[in-house]
C-alpha cells in the first residue's frame, strides 16, 4: 500500500459559481465510483446480485489480484453522494438535455490535441486522487496500462487512456457537478427503480409529465440505445467528440458512453430499449468496467517513458491532418 498522504478536504457543497473546484469534482467522482464498487461487490459476495451485476466481476488477469472493497466503506460512500444525486435527479430534465446538446453542436470550447487535453485536465484538477496520490495523467495511464497488460486490443487501451477526458466539461459549460459526473440514465421516459436513489426524482418536473412519466415515454421498445437521450455529463460529451472526430470502433464508443450507465449494465434496467447491436455493446461495456473502477494501485506510471507508445495509439485513431504532429480536436 502506498504511504498515507494528507489532502485538503474538498468542500463539495460550496457555491459552484464562486469558482470551479476540481478537487471537489474528483471527490464526488470518487465517491460515486466507490458506491458502485461496493454495492455490487457486496451483492456478489452474499449471493443476491443480479446476473448482470455478477457478470461485471468475471475474473481477468488484472482484477483477479485486486481487493475490490479496499478503498472505503459502503455506508460512508452512500452518505457522501446522496445530496449530489438528489440535485442531479432534480435537474436532469428533457429540456436541459436538449439545450446541452444544442450548445455542444454549435459551440467549440477549446482546440487542443488529446495529449494536451490530458495535460489540461492535470492542471485544472490540481490535487491528487485521494486513493492513489496520482496525477490525472498518471491515473489515465494506469487504466490504460492495466488494459495493455491483459493483452487487450490497442483501441481498448486507448479507450482506457481517454475515457475520463470529458471531465474537461466541468471547466467549460457545466452548471455544477451534477451535469458532469454520476451514474447516467435515460431522460424522456419514467425514471426506473434501477437508478440509484430513485425516490429523489420527485423534484424533477419530468416525473409529473403526462408523456415523460410513462414507461416508454418518447421511445418505443427496441428503439436501440443509439436513439436514447442519456443524462448529459462527461461521458456523453466525450462520446460525441470521439464519434465525430475519431475512428474508434463502436465498442470503444459504447465503453465511453455507457460505462456510467449502471442502471443498464449493472442493475439490468432499460432492457426494453435494446436492439440487436446493443447486445454486443453491453458485452463491451462489461469488459471495460473493471478497468474503470479497479485500476487504482501502487504502481506509478512513468509518463515520459509511456508517452511515445500512447502518442502512436492516439495518432492511429485520431489521425493528424497534413502538417499536424497530432490531430487538433474541437472540444
Amino acid at each position: 500500500m502506498a504511504p498515507a498522504a494528507t489532502f485538503e478536504t474538498p468542500n463539495i457543497n460550496e457555491n459552484f459559481n464562486s469558482h470551479k473546484d476540481g478537487l471537489a469534482l474528483e471527490a464526488t467522482s470518487d465517491a460515486v465510483d466507490e458506491v458502485n464498487v461496493l454495492k455490487a461487490a457486496m451483492r456478489v459476495k452474499n449471493g443476491t446480485a443480479t446476473q448482470e451485476e455478477a457478470d461485471i466481476y468475471e475474473k481477468s488477469v488484472f482484477d483477479a489480484e485486486k481487493d475490490k472493497t479496499q478503498f472505503r466503506q459502503y455506508e460512508d460512500a452512500c452518505d457522501r453522494v446522496k445530496n449530489f444525486y438528489r440535485e442531479q435527479h432534480e435537474k436532469q430534465t428533457v429540456a436541459y438535455n436538449l439545450k446541452a446538446r444544442n450548445d455542444f453542436r454549435f459551440k467549440t470550447r477549446a482546440e487542443m490535441t488529446i495529449w494536451q487535453a490530458m495535460e489540461k485536465l492535470n492542471t485544472l484538477i490540481d490535487e491528487s486522487d485521494p486513493d492513489t496520490s496520482l496525477s490525472q495523467i498518471e491515473h489515465l495511464l494506469q487504466s490504460a496500462e492495466a488494459i495493455r497488460r491483459d493483452g487487450k486490443p490497442k483501441w481498448f487501451q486507448l479507450t482506457g487512456l481517454i475515457h475520463d477526458l470529458g471531465k474537461l466539461l466541468f471547466f467549460y459549460d457545466a452548471r455544477g457537478q451534477w451535469d458532469v459526473v454520476g451514474d447516467t440514465f435515460p431522460v424522456g421516459c419514467r425514471f426506473d427503480e434501477s437508478i440509484i436513489y430513485p425516490g429523489t426524482f420527485e423534484g424533477n418536473p419530468d416525473s409529473k409529465d403526462d408523456i415523460y412519466n410513462t414507461e416508454h415515454g418518447i421511445y418505443t421498445p427496441g428503439c436501440g440505445m443509439d436513439n436514447v437521450m442519456l443524462s448529459w455529463g462527461h461521458d456523453e460529451y466525450l462520446y460525441h467528440i470521439c464519434k465525430e472526430q475519431s475512428t474508434l470502433p463502436d465498442e470503444a464508443l459504447a465503453m465511453i458512453r455507457y460505462h456510467s450507465f449502471y442502471p443498464w449494465h449493472s442493475a439490468g434496467g432499460y432492457k426494453w430499449m435494446m436492439d440487436e447491436k446493443d447486445e454486443k455493446m453491453l458485452a463491451a461495456v462489461k469488459a471495460f468496467n473493471p478497468y474503470d473502477l479497479y485500476s487504482k494501485s501502487d504502481d506509478i506510471p512513468k509518463v515520459e517513458d509511456l508517452k511515445p507508445y500512447y502518442m502512436e495509439l492516439i495518432n492511429t485513431f485520431f489521425a493528424p491532418q497534413e502538417g499536424e504532429e497530432a490531430k487538433v480536436i474541437k472540444w
